[in-house]
Formats: structure tokens, sequence, C-alpha cells
């Protein structure tokens, strides 16, 4: 897996396929293969090459010296799309990555031409700051949370309706989400989505965007990404139906539809 110098830290990515550049960046604890099974395939299929990007806090990425936020991640992003020399590449953001991706839009807009923001939002709201905040209390508890405990509130936190009452559907995800229990990567990103109310700053966005919320999202209610593609000036918003804060995994036929259609759209 190669590595990248950017921005002070060593940054883990991966590239596939050929073709212009689409660099996707997941949300908060989740590893870059997580695009792997549906997002890559599409988007290569499409002609485009698909450039996967492990955040930093997520081995085998640096954490980097001290504490780090939300800028220093976006820095990060926009230091490998020039270390690759790819400016002017399409972006792929989801959740804490969708807000990744909007601060590098703010601070370095000359690096994207189109942004897709996924189940994200331009504020916490009071339910997903408490959630936040009683996460952190857990953490700090030093309280060991059983793997199959804590994989069923995240199925249960994470998922639609329509994946938990298939009792196939909900076995298998129930396996992954136990088998990818990794505390160590939270701790390393703890609050670095605690960036406040941005939504008039995202008015200066003028990048050509595509935000996509998932109807039965619990995590990032879709209100919220539908409030945010208000605030930037040229962003469509498209909610996608049947499908929790994964969406793109439960029904990645129709998201990655959407998303391969506005990609083509901007060439």
């Amino acid at each position: 897996m190669p590595l990248a110098r950017v921005n002070g830290i060593q940054l883990s990515y991966e590239r596939y396929g050929s073709g212009d550049p689409v660099v996707l960046v997941t949300g908060a604890g989740a590893k870059g293969r997580a695009w792997r099974p549906y997002q890559v395939p599409a988007l290569t299929t499409a002609g485009f090459e698909a450039i996967t990007v492990d955040n930093r806090g997520v081995p085998p990425t640096d954490s980097g010296p001290g504490p780090f936020g939300i800028d220093d991640m976006a820095a990060d992003v926009a230091g490998l799309i020039r270390e690759l020399g790819i400016e002017g590449c399409r972006v792929l953001g989801f959740s804490l990555g969708g807000m990744i991706v909007q601060e590098m839009l703010l601070a370095c807009p000359d690096l994207v031409s189109q942004a897709v923001l996924m189940a994200t939002c331009g504020r916490q709201d009071v339910l997903r700051l408490a959630l936040t905040r009683a996460e952190w209390e857990l953490l700090d508890s030093g309280v060991t949370v059983p793997p199959r405990y804590a994989a069923v509130v995240q199925a249960m936190q994470y998922l639609s309706p329509r994946t938990l009452n298939d009792d196939t559907q909900v076995q298998d995800w129930l396996e992954i989400f136990e088998l990818s229990q990794d505390s160590s990567i939270g701790r390393a990103q703890r609050g670095v989505d605690l960036v406040g109310n941005r939504l008039e700053d995202y008015r200066k966005i003028g990048t050509r965007c595509l935000a996509l919320g998932f109807r039965d999202d619990l995590m990032i209610a879709p209100h919220l990404c539908r409030e945010l593609a208000d605030f930037i000036p040229d962003c469509r918003y498209v909610e996608v139906a049947d499908c929790g804060h994964f969406g793109f995994l439960e029904r990645p036929d129709v998201v990655n539809q959407h998303i391969v259609d506005f990609f083509t759209a901007g060439r």
C-alpha cells in the first residue's frame, strides 16, 4: 500500500483503474477499503480512476504529533491531491469525510472540480451532539463493551429498517460489525467532527456539488444534509430511500448511479 508524505504525516492511499481521478474520503473510524466492494468498481467501470484514502488516525496513516482537527484532515487530502498531481479532480466524501471535503473546498477551491457530499452536514444538532459526548464518556470510563453488544448497537444506529428486518442481511452485517470493532481509531479521531455551525461559511463554496442524504439515517438525519445543500450555492440535493447511514453499502446500485451520473455530466 503506497504512502505519501503530506502535511507532516505519512498518508496511506490506493489507486484503482484509469481515467479522470476521483478521491474518496470515508467516515469516522473507517478504512479506505470500505469503498472497494461497490464504489471503486462503479467508478472504474464508468472510466474514472478511484483513489481511496485512510484518514489521519486510521493505520497505516499516521496520527501525527499531538491532537489534530478537521482542518488538518482537510489539509491531508489537499496535500495528497497536490502530491499526485491531480489538481482539478473530483472528490467524494462520506459522513466525517464529507465534512473534511467541505473544509477543503473552502481552503483550496482550485483543487476540486466537482464534489459529492454524502450523509454529511454543516452543523451538529442537539441529539447528535449528545450522542458524541456520551460516547466520549464511555471511552473515558475505561469500560470495555463486548464486541457482540457493540455490533448490535451499531447495526441499529447505522442501518435502515429495511435491512434490519431481513434476517439474512442483518446476520451478515452483525458479523462484519463485530469483527471491525477498533476503539483505538475512535480515540485518535475523537472530537474532529465537532466544528460548530459552519453553514454560513459554506455559502462561499464555489465548487459544483451533489449532496446525497439517506432517508433512514439516524446518525446524520437527512434534513441536515438537505440543509447543507441549501447553503452551498451550486449544490443539488438527492435523498435515497430505504437506507440508513451506511446507505452507500445498503443500496449501492442506486447511490452509485447518482454519483456516476453527476461526475459524468461534469466531464
